[in-house]
């Protein structure tokens, strides 16, 4: 039997294996040592990259002035995201990449896991005269397909009607959700409980120099982490009330939603279940903010109250039931944390260990040099942060219930090195949610493997990306061009989650830094499921914001209908619940965003089951 170490390898820059091998017995077995990960048996690898035979052929292109052989510190590194949504209403969950310097790319999706492009046949939708950030899927007028809004950098984002017949329209201006600025994520959800989609936008700061590139179409990005951290250039988050005819309102200031600056990622979710999605926002240098909807359009700023201390860096964040006690938790990725060696290679920083979480923004070095406990203490009184309130790492909160959470991100065994997104599904069937996380830097750093964090079903997470095929990539750790005569290591930053191909089990769409992207088709053993595609009728038609809860016995499962979120990434809206071995439930109950509560008796296990919502009453 050939056995490995979980996450058993760590290439250096000639791609060679970090790690210890042995032969044991007359087998041939092969161990890799990676920082005391226990020994797992090897069968068929879970996931397998079908990008090539898909016919998705995208390919994420950065600015080479900024990233290239000039490399800088900005958030050009951040890349580009994704958006899951079935466009064209046939039943299948599309894919759209947005990109940087080049056109975006929307597949539509032909009912087995296979794609043809129509971004040309869409309108609208390539944007070449501008950088491309994220984008978010969303029937904002209640007609039964889906919108679409664009954020950029700088460039003006843009909102997209869908007129139905396959093609989108530009409705930014006379929809008045015209903005300009450094955004990150977009967020369609109804915060005011009236029955239409809202909008949420992050920004983060002024990164940019007023140097406009007018052959690349860019300003030209600062170059060094301290020039971007200046209170002074932040901007706010925007919050647009939709008023049900297709117009918004700017109701950021009244709703108390501006932020503090340099916000990334969005989880829309219902902390304390009074029937009012609550939002929370990542901060990318600093404490991240729960906020709390009164139902009375404001939003209060309970972060201390009920998270107390969050992930200094963080990106991406996701909100899902890891435990399986029937509430939502919440998971933050703490990319900027890990940015602060000297080197671009990270085993050269000694003492240093990335799984372990330090007390400080520049990790073990303020404990062993005094120098740099000073320049820990200038740069936190330079910004106004306290490491009272931050945590160097990634962070899981587990839901109490009462309003708190508690971190068990250490316990859980969740903290890895130089994530981006968080995308959240039961990949492997077993009735538990397990976490991807796409990782890495690219040039100039070495190339850092992906995280696929299996979740054992007793509170903590394995990584077995090797084992299940997601690592190393088919294609080889590096690109195929070098940069500046140097190799190029592959890395990610977003992804996605959604049944492509219809077959009950859930595949990984992931966007990459300057390189292709990958199409994780899911080839685990079959198990029970069952999925819900709903339709709100009281409330709005894509169900954002809805909960069904599945009761098996004594078990409870949850799964939400999510607007974004896991950073620059939508997965699809279909909920997804493996069984493992389970064929029967007792019954699934959906809270609508409208408050009515709905129940279905012993739905069928193996099945897809589409559900519109019944409103009872006036």
């Amino acid at each position: 039997m050939i056995m490995r170490f979980v996450r058993s390898w760590n290439p250096g820059r000639r791609g060679v294996l970090w790690a210890t091998m042995a032969v044991l017995s007359t087998a041939a077995t092969l161990f890799g040592l990676r920082w005391g990960r226990s020994a797992v048996a090897v069968g068929a690898p879970g996931f397998r990259d079908a990008v090539l035979e898909s016919g998705i052929d995208f390919r994420m292109s950065f600015l080479p002035n900024e990233q290239g052989e000039t490399f800088k510190a900005n958030l050009y590194d951040h890349g580009c995201g994704l958006a899951v949504a079935d466009y064209d209403g046939d039943g299948d969950d599309d894919v759209l990449f947005l990109n940087q310097l080049g056109p975006n790319a929307l597949y539509r999706n032909k009912g087995d896991g296979a794609f043809d492009d129509v971004t040309d046949e869409a309108g609208p939708l390539a944007m070449n005269d501008r950088i491309k950030v994220a984008a978010a899927f969303g029937d904002y007028d209640n007609d039964d397909d889906q919108d679409l809004y664009i954020t950029t950098t700088r460039g003006g984002n843009v909102l997209l009607e869908n007129l139905g017949d396959g093609h989108f329209r530009d409705v930014t201006d006379e929809a008045g959700v015209a903005l300009v600025a450094h955004s990150q994520t977009p967020a369609f959800f109804d915060f005011d409980n009236d029955g239409d989609l809202d909008l949420y936008v992050t920004n983060t700061a002024k990164w940019t120099t007023d140097d406009f590139d007018a052959d690349a179409k860019y300003y030209v990005g600062l170059n060094h982490p301290d020039d971007l951290v200046r209170p002074r250039d932040f901007e706010h988050n925007v919050l647009y009330r939709n008023d049900g005819r297709g117009r918004f309102t700017d109701v950021t200031r009244e709703a108390r939603l501006e932020g503090k600056g340099w916000g990334g990622d969005v989880a829309t979710f219902d902390y304390d279940d009074d029937g009012y999605l609550d939002l929370l926002v990542t901060n990318m240098f600093g404490m991240s903010q729960l906020y709390r909807n009164d139902g009375q359009g404001h939003f209060d700023d309970l972060t201390h109250q009920t998270l107390r201390r969050t992930s200094f860096g963080a990106i991406g964040c996701k909100a899902f039931d890891f435990d399986n006690d029937g509430r939502l938790d919440l998971f933050m990725a703490d990319m900027h944390s890990d940015m602060w060696m000297d080197d671009p290679d990270p085993r050269k920083t000694q003492p240093y260990l990335p799984a372990k979480k330090y007390g400080y923004r520049y990790g073990p070095k303020p404990e062993v040099n005094p120098r740099w406990m000073e320049i820990e203490t200038r740069f936190m009184e330079k910004n106004r942060l306290s490491n009272d309130e931050l945590l160097f790492g990634n962070s899981l909160f587990r839901n109490d219930g009462d309003g708190r959470f508690e971190e068990v991100s250490d316990a859980a065994g969740m903290e890895t090195f130089w994530p981006w997104g968080v995308a959240v599904g039961d990949f492997d069937g077993d009735g538990y949610e397990d976490v991807f996380l796409p990782s890495g830097m690219g040039f100039p750093f070495i190339y850092w493997p992906n995280c696929l964090m299996r979740n054992n079903g007793d509170g903590t997470f394995a990584d077995v990306a090797e084992r299940e095929g997601i690592e190393p990539p088919a294609a080889g750790l590096y690109l195929p061009e070098p940069i500046g005569g140097r190799q190029a290591a592959r890395s990610s930053r977003c992804a996605a989650v959604g049944d492509f191909d219809g077959d009950g089990r859930l595949d990984l769409m992931v966007n990459n830094f300057n390189g292709p992207s990958y199409y994780f088709k899911n080839q685990f053993p079959p198990r029970h499921y069952v999925a819900f595609r709903l339709r709100g009728t009281k409330s709005n038609h894509d169900a954002i914001g809805a909960v069904v809860k599945l009761f098996i016995g004594p078990r409870v499962m949850v799964r939400q209908v999510h607007a974004t979120g896991g950073y620059l990434s939508q997965s699809s809206k279909t909920l997804h619940f493996g069984l493992g071995d389970d064929e029967r439930i007792d019954r699934a109950q959906i809270q609508w965003p409208s408050g009515t509560r709905q129940v279905i008796d012993s739905p069928a296990v193996d099945r897809l089951h589409e559900i519109v919502e019944q409103v009872i009453g006036p």
